[in-house]
């Protein structure tokens, strides 16, 4: 087994929080949504340093399985990929900029999602790469209504550039707004809208499909699928049996045990404990991206109830969530059960990240996207 740690972060002995992730779990999930996806290709979205697991380990741990499509969000993530990976296509989601990124873009060989008329000008005069004009990707707008071209632009775009041949679309894209709703009609109008799009440019590869999107399977499909989400564990079907691994494991160093009585309080607000009571307090906060609104106060209104885990047994949050710590009742494991120094587990094998997600409220995304830099961080793969 390969372990290795980030030095940016801090080291296992001195951390309040520890992240496990798990490298094999990935290339597992990657090659599972290859096979659903068969024969479309399988980009890796590594946005958001990777939905914050750390775009270096895993773009590589991708490329090794043989994926060498990417996107990410921002020129900035392209440029840092292109560091790591430098064979690698690099696709970046929001466009240009202005007229000055163009060349950044140039130089770091990037490929634009270009959005809207101004991306394309912008792009254009940026001129030839090579023997080729600039080539680059082509989001149309089929619904969601926040980045790409109208129906309109597409189809004027499509006119002049067969005249002027000042760019090479190689990608078509859209983006599905309700395909984690099995079923529901929003992603049918849309796929038909963006057949309709795509053959404007047919020497274009074709992409719709999200993470949820390739488990709508079919004509989602297209030539590329774009799974984020489904990589790093994250159920990407509202009510579906996950087939894929949990790849992050999010763990509290519990700094003390305290022993409190029936009727005293807990934590800001001063939640009361209606029984003799176990606290085990544990070192990590909503600065280390375990949210606030997991705090499990008593009230009625209170969404469903947060739970962690350790030494087999599943148990509760109480109390408000602060800052730099969480505080559990551990009272049914017994006496002496938890010690200083133990782990919980926050979301992990035990505790889905997507049960977890539910209980503040939100979705795995946010989740993982909203871990702290405090955690030490080690990850795993078998050798090879």
């Amino acid at each position: 087994m390969v372990t290795t740690a980030l030095t940016d972060h801090p080291g296992p002995h001195l951390a309040g929080g520890h992240l496990i992730i798990d490298l094999d779990a990935l290339a597992h999930n990657y090659r599972l949504l290859k096979e659903r996806a068969r024969p479309a290709d399988v980009a890796g979205v590594v946005k958001a340093n990777a939905y914050g697991l750390g775009i270096e380990p895993v773009a590589r741990t991708l490329w090794e399985e043989g994926c060498r499509r990417f996107f990410v969000a921002l020129p900035h993530e392209g440029i840092v990929l292109r560091q790591i990976l430098p064979e690698a296509d690099i696709f970046v989601f929001n466009g240009l900029f202005g007229a000055e990124a163009a060349a950044a873009y140039g130089a770091a060989r990037l490929i634009p999602v270009l959005n809207s008329p101004t991306d394309l000008s912008m792009w254009e005069a940026y001129g030839w790469d090579g023997d080729v004009r600039r080539p680059c990707a082509l989001h149309v707008e089929t619904g969601i209504n926040r980045l790409g071209l109208t129906a309109d632009h597409a189809r004027q775009f499509a006119e002049e550039n067969a005249l002027t041949g000042a760019l090479t679309p190689i990608l078509v894209m859209t983006h599905l707004a309700c395909a984690d709703v099995p079923g529901h009609p929003m992603s049918a109008a849309q796929l038909a809208r963006f057949r309709e799009l795509r053959r404007l440019f047919p020497d274009a590869t074709a992409s719709i499909a999200n993470s949820a999107g390739v488990f709508l399977g079919g004509d989602y499909l297209c030539d590329v699928v774009r799974p984020g989400i489904a990589l790093y564990g994250g159920n990407p079907i509202s009510g579906m049996e996950s087939p894929l691994r949990p790849v992050v494991t999010a763990l509290s160093r519990v700094a003390q045990i305290r022993h409190l009585n029936a009727g005293e309080t807990v934590g800001y607000g001063a939640t009361p404990v209606h029984r003799d009571s176990i606290i085990a307090v544990g070192s990590t906060g909503y600065a280390d991206g375990y949210h606030r609104a997991l705090s499990r106060t008593g009230s009625p209104a209170e969404r469903i109830p947060a739970h962690s885990f350790i030494h087999g047994r599943r148990v509760p949050v109480i109390g408000r969530i602060s800052m730099d710590l969480t505080l559990f009742d551990v009272t049914d494991l017994g006496e002496n059960a938890v010690a200083p120094g133990d782990m919980i587990e926050l979301f992990g094998p035990n505790i889905p990240l997507d049960e977890v997600a539910n209980a503040c409220g939100t979705i795995s995304y946010e989740l993982l996207t909203s871990l702290g830099q405090r955690y030490y961080r080690e990850y795993v793969r078998k050798q090879s």
